[in-house]
């Protein structure tokens, strides 16, 4: 397949309807878009020949008309000499020179139209290129919050399994045998003397205070005057 025809073929197709049809879009995205820039490379390349070609018949243009102009010169000269002849073989020469630019005029104006062809080819290509990638960088980021989204689910599901809460309820077991334990640590122990002491003080306010309630109790009610 020729470059021209890839090119085209490239540019006219619909990224959008392949990548929405395809059962791996982003896998064909890959594969678009690095067709795209080897294309563009190509076809660069060949811009640039075209236009490498297009300088170098522009140079034979000049030296041709050069050539033509001084075989006019020399016609002119044998003819102020009176020598027809010469005059005459001059101009064959010229008319020959003056074919051969016309040949070149034909030449340059078709690679002026390859070179157009290929500007034109190559601003569609960067275009269609510049979508494919945003196209792609779009796909790698919705591929990669589908992933994520999975392994949370997953997570998720895991995690409310009865095995999760199984290990949950063993160590909240664990963690009230623990809570026993420490509470039988001092069970049907005798307090010390220091503590019988200590406890003595705390109960003086609720001796107090029932010493108070009775006396209130005792203490008959006013009669009125």
């Amino acid at each position: 397949m020729g470059i021209f025809t890839r090119a085209r073929d490239i540019i006219a197709a619909n990224i959008n309807a392949l990548l929405d049809e395809a059962e791996d879009p982003e896998k064909l995205a890959t594969m678009m878009v690095r067709e795209m820039e080897d294309t563009l490379i190509e076809l660069k390349a060949s811009c640039a020949g075209a236009m490498a070609a297009k300088q170098r018949i522009q140079r034979e243009q000049q030296d041709v008309r050069d050539r033509a102009a001084d075989w006019t010169n020399r016609a002119r000269r044998a003819v102020d000499k009176g020598r027809d002849a010469l005059a005459r073989e001059a101009l064959q020469e010229k008319k020959r020179y003056v074919q051969r630019a016309d040949f070149l005029d034909q030449e340059l104006a078709q690679c002026d139209a390859v070179v157009d062809q290929y500007q034109q080819d190559i601003a569609q290509l960067e275009e269609k290129l510049e979508t494919a990638r945003e196209r792609k960088r779009m796909l790698v980021q919705r591929h990669v919050r589908a992933m994520n989204k999975r392994r949370a689910q997953t997570d998720i599901r895991r995690m409310e399994t009865s095995e999760v809460f199984a290990r949950f309820d063993d160590v909240e077991r664990h963690i009230d045998r623990m809570e026993a334990e420490a509470d039988l640590v001092n069970f049907g122990r005798r307090p010390g003397l220091r503590e019988e002491i200590d406890a003595l003080d705390d109960d003086g306010d609720i001796d107090a205070e029932l010493k108070r309630m009775k006396a209130e109790t005792r203490t008959p009610p006013d009669l009125p005057a």
